[in-house]
Formats: C-alpha cells, sequence, structure tokens
C-alpha cells in the first residue's frame, strides 16, 4: 500500500502535474519562505501576484531586511492578515542580523525565525535544502485520509496523533524528498471538502476511500 502510493502519486506528478506556479522546483529558500507566507490563509491564485511583487522589489532576504515598513506593508495592501507582513519582516532582520543574511539551513534555526511554525520550516527544510521533513497541513491530511479511508476528524486530538502513522507509512521511504512536494500540490489543486475529485490522482486500485465512493465522509 505504502510504496503503490508513493509510486503512483509521483507519476502524477512527473507526468500530468503540469500545472504552473512562480515557486514550483524553487529550491531557493528565500522564495520558498516567502510564498509559504503569502500562501498561509490565502488561496493560490490571490497569493500569486503578491509573490510576484514581492520578488520584484525585494529579491533577496537582504533587501528585504532593509525595506521601510511602510513599503513592504504597501506591497501586502489587500493580502489580509498583516501579522504576517509584521512577522515576515522580523524573521527577515532576524536572518540579516543573526545569520549575516544567509538563511538558516536546519529545522530548528528555520523553526526559530519569527513567523515560521512546523508546515513552513519543513516545507523550507525539504525542499530548500533536502532534509526529510514530511510538509504535513490539514489539505494533506485530507488527501492521506481519502487514501486510507480515516475518518475520525483532523482537528481532533485523535486525528492529530493519527500524524505520526501517517508521516511513517508515506513519507519516510527512499523516495520521501520527492514525494513531499508532489504530495503538498496534490493536497493544493484537489482537496475540495464539498466536491473532492480524488480520482485525479488515479489511486483507484488501493484507495480504499475510493473503493466504496466515499469521499465525501471524509475528514
Amino acid at each position: 500500500m505504502k510504496q503503490f502510493f508513493t509510486n503512483a502519486l509521483m507519476e502524477w506528478n512527473d507526468n500530468e502535474n503540469t500545472r504552473s506556479m512562480p515557486w514550483k522546483g524553487e529550491k531557493d529558500p528565500y522564495r520558498i519562505w516567502l510564498s509559504e507566507i503569502i500562501l498561509q490563509q490565502t488561496r493560490v491564485e490571490q497569493g500569486w501576484a503578491y509573490y510576484e511583487k514581492f520578488i520584484l522589489n525585494y529579491p533577496t532576504v537582504q533587501e528585504l531586511a532593509a525595506a521601510p515598513e511602510e513599503a513592504a506593508f504597501r506591497l501586502w495592501q489587500g493580502l489580509g492578515y498583516y501579522a504576517r507582513c509584521k512577522n515576515m519582516l522580523a524573521a527577515a532582520r532576524q536572518i540579516a542580523s543573526q545569520y549575516h543574511g544567509h538563511f538558516p539551513n536546519t529545522y530548528d534555526t528555520i523553526q526559530s525565525l519569527k513567523g515560521v511554525g512546523p508546515y513552513t520550516a519543513a516545507a523550507i527544510a525539504s525542499f530548500a535544502f533536502n532534509l526529510p521533513h514530511a510538509v504535513l497541513d490539514g489539505n494533506v491530511f485530507r488527501v492521506l485520509s481519502r487514501f486510507f479511508d480515516i475518518d475520525t476528524p483532523i482537528d481532533t486530538t485523535a486525528g492529530k496523533n493519527n500524524s505520526p502513522h501517517w508521516r511513517r507509512n508515506c513519507f519516510l521511504t527512499e523516495n520521501q524528498l520527492r514525494i513531499t512536494r508532489p504530495l503538498w500540490t496534490s493536497a493544493l489543486l484537489y482537496v475540495n471538502r464539498n466536491n473532492p475529485p480524488v480520482k485525479a490522482v488515479r489511486l483507484p486500485q488501493n484507495a480504499k476511500v475510493i473503493s466504496r465512493d466515499s469521499p465525501h465522509s471524509c475528514p
């Protein structure tokens, strides 16, 4: 089951995941971090233009760290949740002062940045530095729950306690670093609680939830 899931997802990513996004395949930790902060509580379609504006105006973390707050907030205007922008500026200045302008390269040091939680730290660590950290958020949990037919709500204690099982059985393989991004991308593209087109990822033979045609019952 585990190997089938990995192989099927990688095949989908290599052959069918053709959607273009400016951060897709990115290895620069600054750009990955910027995209992750912008996409917090924001749809890809909305965040895309903001990401490109920030990259155009502040192409490096050092330049963002030196940016006047008023200018950065003007670029952010309309995106909402302004604490994200405030924390982003604080983190950029933290990198400039504490790490001499070099983005930190371990999970713990990345997570020490202002406004960076476990999910964002895992994304930067795995995508930029090839570190073995699974990128797990609510949408990824929904993809996994539909494959393994787990109907425990993901926002409950019991649901969260399943995450070590999912991390161990779906990520900690020889393909871990390759599977992290496509699983994250499939979650962004295909998980819709009210209309979940789970067959798009082509897992009908082994996905238990598809075998009984019940994706709506999953978290």
